[in-house]
């Protein structure tokens, strides 16, 4: 059975956008933690693709490539009690609050 992140396969999904773009601070820093999430051993490669597959398809079409990255990310670090979901709430309010 395709999944969602199996683009290439499927017929009325229309041409892949291959157009190159320099990466904001953002992606920079979402593509830098999960290499030291990686090097760390807090996750593998096939748990970052079976977290990104897991978005829901209405949510992962609506995503930018590295917003897909950041979710499963945040997924991965909840399922394995690094993270709570409330941690990560006060901390996403904590920066809002910091940049208005």
């Amino acid at each position: 059975m395709l999944r969602v992140h199996d683009r290439g396969g499927w017929p009325e999904a229309g041409p892949i956008d291959r157009d190159e773009h320099d990466l904001s601070m953002w992606e920079r820093r979402t593509d830098a933690l999960m290499r030291v999430l990686r090097s760390k051993n807090y996750m593998q490669v096939d748990e970052m693709r079976r977290a990104i597959e897991g978005i829901e398809l209405s949510r992962y079409e609506q995503l930018t490539y590295y917003e897909r990255w950041a979710e499963a990310m945040e997924v991965l670090m909840i399922e394995k009690g690094v993270l709570t979901q409330d941690e990560i709430d006060r901390k996403v309010a904590e920066l809002d609050a910091k940049t208005g």
